[in-house]
């Protein structure tokens, strides 16, 4: 089973963390690093951050959590531009 790299976005609710949204971002480590090194946003967890952005890498079926970075509402709107335009890049033209 190949080695996967995914980013998810979780949001703090009343009654919990709910994730929202899930991006696969290819099976290169390098590569899925480098975009999510890109994401806005902190490394300070804190109990007032409501947004987040996990790294996960799943290998053998078996998800391992690899990063985190909170954002603001206009970095979650900025993330998700970045990481569309990265995988278009990747999808479609890279290799030529």
């Amino acid at each position: 089973m190949e080695t996967q790299f995914y980013i998810t976005l979780t949001l703090r609710t009343h009654s919990g963390f709910e994730s929202f949204a899930k991006f696969f971002i290819g099976n290169n480590r390098q590569r899925a690093l480098e975009i999510f090194k890109q994401l806005k946003g902190s490394h300070g967890v804190s109990e007032k951050n409501i947004l987040y952005f996990d790294f996960w890498e799943t290998q053998k079926g078996l998800p391992a959590n690899l990063d985190l970075i909170t954002c603001t509402l206009n970095q979650l709107a900025e993330n998700c531009r970045i990481i569309t335009k990265e995988l278009f890049i990747s999808e479609n033209l890279e290799g030529f």
